[in-house]
């Protein structure tokens, strides 16, 4: 008995000393940046007369490759007759510096999207551009030529100015194969993840527009207190103490005709009591909405609102919001209200706030970009034909296996350019297989879809679908997959499958 007890202290201290010496995981920077830029496009001669320019600005984050990049985007109608007209897309570009401060930036941007009965086609343009710029101490400005033209069908073609400001955005990353490792603080102390933790949030939620004043629908008449039913997320970042900058996504699922959507963007401060367990947070945000026959008129809208959230285990708080969502002038005003699952995590530093945290984990992160093909997409009077649109995954790992997803998509391609999904779910992967090259998931995901004309009903939507994960580089996996889109009240009912690219990392999690 004695000698096995001794042999089990011996193998528990040898697997704790071989775990202090467990290599530390490599932390790589990436350069990056985030621009913020406004175009005024002049409209064709349709359904509007004299219809005024559509002032159209896009949030943008961009990798640094040397002196390319590369990146996404989103779009969004702000001013004009066209508010619910949005876009996603891709981006490229060459910065080229003419002296320390001064650079040449030409770029071209691809996507898809529409809306606001806009002549948009099928939804696919280009959006090349020719700037040249100013770098200062913290940002820089540009400004210079660009053209826009939805190719596919569409009438919307023009040459204009184009003016933006950039923000430098790196990010620390580690190798996604090193995902749910765990390290102690003791053994990272002195390494070059010895600095300060970034604090995050991310929510899940659902959200509510009770519709009143003059707010009315494309067909003229007032809503009459209509609500809006509305699912989403919001990811902010912790800046400056209690300060906190943030992004919001919305789209309709119920209440109205499919097809209404909103992205924010803001700022607001977080006070904390009830021993860090209660918050009240303050928030103010500027953004663009419409669409589902919603009338926001130019599409800018504002966005007031207080929450507060209560603890329910660790790091999870449940969140309760009041607020407004409006234009400045009150042409639409709405109350909003909702409740929502918030996630907090300190990242990437182990100096964090704390005192308690005494470990850490790398989490895996998959930014999915990829090309869908809905196969006869159920429309409400057009024609059925096939439908394409560009998407956006966001994979975060909750285990090595299993996942949780939040997808946003747009149509590029089939006469349906006002077409939109918002939607969310969870996914199983296997490990690597076939010779450590291959992964292959299942995964369901449903929310809100709506607009281009597709029989979606209010716009809820299901869409399960498997596929596989092909290995290309230590950051970089080809996927391809298929499935089927079903709508909960709508004809919507198709096959389709898509191929993309999977951007793969992990980030440094205290626990």
């Amino acid at each position: 008995m004695k000698k096995l007890f001794c042999l089990l202290v011996i193998l528990i201290t040898t697997q704790s000393f071989f775990a202090q010496l467990e290599k530390k995981p490599q932390k790589i920077t990436q350069k990056g940046f985030a621009k913020v830029d406004f175009l005024s496009i002049n409209m064709p001669e349709t359904g509007i007369m004299n219809e005024p320019n559509m002032g159209f600005t896009g949030i943008h984050y961009n990798l640094l490759l040397n002196n390319f990049y590369t990146g996404l985007g989103i779009y969004g109608a702000v001013s004009g007759a066209r508010g619910g007209f949005f876009t996603l897309g891709v981006n490229a570009g060459y910065k080229k510096f003419l002296s320390k401060k001064l650079f040449l930036d030409s770029g071209f941007h691809f996507g898809g999207g529409g809306g606001a009965n806009a002549p948009d086609g099928g939804g696919a343009f280009i959006l090349p551009h020719f700037n040249i710029g100013y770098e200062f101490r913290d940002f820089s400005l540009n400004a210079g030529w660009s053209y826009v033209n939805f190719f596919d069908n569409g009438l919307i073609k023009n040459h204009q100015l184009n003016f933006a400001v950039e923000i430098p955005l790196d990010y620390d990353y580690a190798n996604y194969n090193n995902r749910e490792k765990m390290y102690n603080i003791q053994h990272l102390k002195n390494s070059e993840w010895d600095t300060k933790a970034g604090k995050f949030s991310v929510m899940m939620h659902l959200n509510n527009l009770v519709t009143k004043g003059r707010s009315r629908n494309t067909l003229d008449p007032k809503y009459n207190l209509a609500t809006i039913r509305l699912a989403g997320f919001e990811i902010a970042s912790y800046f400056y103490k209690n300060w906190f900058a943030f992004i919001k996504v919305d789209g309709a699922f119920s209440g109205i005709p499919g097809g209404y959507m909103d992205v924010f963007f803001g700022s607001g401060y977080l006070l904390s009591f009830n021993r860090n367990r209660t918050n009240l947070l303050a928030k103010f945000g500027v953004g663009a909405g419409g669409g589902g026959g919603v009338d926001t008129k130019g599409g800018f809208l504002i966005y007031p609102d207080i929450s507060i959230e209560q603890q329910i285990f660790k790091d999870a708080f449940i969140s309760l919001n009041k607020g407004f969502v409006m234009s400045p002038n009150s042409d639409f005003y709405s109350e909003s209200y909702g409740v929502g699952l918030k996630y907090y995590l300190e990242k990437d530093g182990i100096q964090s706030t704390k005192s308690n945290r005494e470990s850490a984990k790398l989490k895996g992160l998959n930014i999915i970009v990829k090309q869908d093909l809905y196969f006869n997409a159920k429309r409400k009077e057009n024609p059925t034909e096939d439908m394409h649109q560009i998407s956006l995954q966001v994979n975060f790992d909750l285990t090595k296996n299993l996942y949780v997803a939040g997808q946003t998509s747009f149509a590029n391609f089939g006469n349906a350019g006002a077409y939109a999904e918002g939607i969310v779910g969870f996914g199983l992967k296997s490990n690597l297989l076939l010779n450590n090259s291959t992964s292959f998931f299942v995964q369901t995901l449903a929310g809100a879809a709506g607009g281009g004309n597709i029989s979606t009903g209010q716009g809820l939507i299901i869409k399960p679908s498997a596929g596989l994960d092909y290995t290309l580089s230590n950051t970089l996996k080809l996927r391809a997959s298929g499935g089927y889109v079903k709508a909960r009240a709508g004809e919507l009912s198709s096959p389709f499958i898509n191929l993309g690219i999977n951007y793969t990392i992990s980030f440094l999690k205290l626990k």
